[in-house]
C-alpha cells in the first residue's frame, strides 16, 4: 500500500521506479520491451521515458540514505 503521507514527488519517483521494474521484468521473462512497443525503438519520446525512469531509480536509491529534498521524509 502507498504510503499516503508522500509527498507527489515522492509518489512520482515510486511509479517511475515500479514502471521500470515493469518493465524490466517484461523483457526478462517475455522480452517484450513495454516502452518500445509504446513509443518506438529509441525514439526521442522513448529516450525521454528511460531517462525519467533512470533519474527516478537514482532518486529511490539515494532516499534509502536520506530523506526526499521536497517533504524532509
Amino acid at each position: 500500500m502507498m504510503n499516503q503521507n508522500c509527498c507527489a514527488a515522492c509518489k512520482v519517483v515510486g511509479l517511475l521506479v515500479v514502471l521500470g521494474a515493469i518493465n524490466w521484468g517484461l523483457v526478462g521473462i517475455l522480452q517484450i520491451n513495454l516502452v518500445a512497443k509504446l513509443l518506438g525503438d529509441m525514439t526521442t519520446a522513448s529516450r525521454v521515458v528511460y531517462g525519467l525512469i533512470g533519474v527516478a531509480g537514482v532518486i529511490k536509491l539515494a532516499s534509502c540514505f536520506m530523506s526526499c529534498p521536497a517533504c524532509k521524509k
